[in-house]
């Protein structure tokens, strides 16, 4: 990512001053954009390096959702920056200015096979993997944003389409938008506490009780998740008398990572029926 953050940088400074030496918006946005991604690239780096840090006494759980935090700002000054892309670009279309297509052409392809090498650099990654994602959808954005500007530089050169340079640079917006939104959508739900997507509490309840003898009754179930694929749960069990309240705990858990991919799951034991409000209090409590 620190490697990646070098290149974006140089990327921007170039295309920054070829933007303002052209007189082409796409240029400026995509240096705008890029601004950005080196910000969220440095961020992705800081995060994942902090989530690494073990838990203390004031975080109990560790550093791991940085990178979650980390993802949902990004996605917010994504947002940002289009509506200032669409801004510059509708103030083209009413006073469009003459445009360098030459120089524009050149650094507009400098710029996207940076682009490329960045996103090889940067590689695969995990479905989960909230921090990495947003870095690539920064760099897939800026990607765009070159292959945009390439576009622009020829229709102007070669059909003087001075409206070019501002439409492309609204229709890359529009395709950051809708990424950013669905990142934003997607860490918002972590941070909320949502259920991790693809699992559903009823279903997991069912499972448990299906696959598990000996089990009376599953209820408050809580799945959320800490970070980028660490999933926890909570619930509560009541048993047969004959069933062994650890033997219980330990095949719910094991069902639980194996079916599921709950990282830690902590399993309450009621004794008896248990009353809303003063279960957690009342009941033996088995957390392994």
């Amino acid at each position: 990512m620190l490697y990646a953050f070098a290149l974006t940088t140089i990327t921007m400074v170039v295309e920054a001053f070829g933007g303002w030496i052209s007189g082409s918006l796409a240029l400026l946005a995509d240096a705008g954009h890029m601004l950005v991604d080196a910000a969220a690239l440095l961020f992705a780096w800081l995060g994942a390096w902090f989530a690494r840090r073990p838990a203390d006494s004031l975080r109990s759980f560790g550093y791991a959702r940085l990178e979650v935090l980390v993802g949902y700002t990004n996605s917010l000054t994504q947002i940002l920056l289009v509506a200032w892309i669409v801004y510059e670009a509708l103030s083209r279309f009413l006073q469009p200015a003459p445009i360098l297509s030459g120089m524009m052409f050149i650094v507009a392809v400098a710029g996207l096979l940076v682009n490329l090498i960045v996103l090889r650099v940067l590689g695969g990654h995990e479905h989960d993997d909230l921090n990495t994602a947003a870095a690539r959808l920064h760099v897939i954005g800026d990607l765009l944003g070159s292959v945009g500007a390439v576009a622009a530089a020829l229709a102007v050169r070669y059909l003087d389409w001075l409206w070019a340079d501002p439409l492309i640079s609204i229709f890359v917006s529009l395709l950051i938008l809708n990424s950013a939104i669905r990142l934003l959508r997607r860490s918002a739900h972590i941070l909320l506490e949502g259920v991790p997507e693809g699992l559903d509490v009823d279903q997991v309840r069912i499972t448990i009780i299906s696959n598990i003898k000996g089990i009376r009754e599953i209820h408050h179930v809580h799945l959320w998740q800490l970070g980028g694929g660490r999933r926890m749960a909570t619930l509560h069990a009541r048993l047969h008398d004959e069933v062994p309240s650890e033997q219980a705990i330990r095949a719910i858990q094991d069902l639980l990572k194996e079916r599921f991919s709950v990282a830690h799951a902590t399993v309450q034991i009621d004794a008896g029926d248990c009353d809303q409000d003063r279960c957690r209090e009342d009941c033996q409590v088995k957390d392994v």
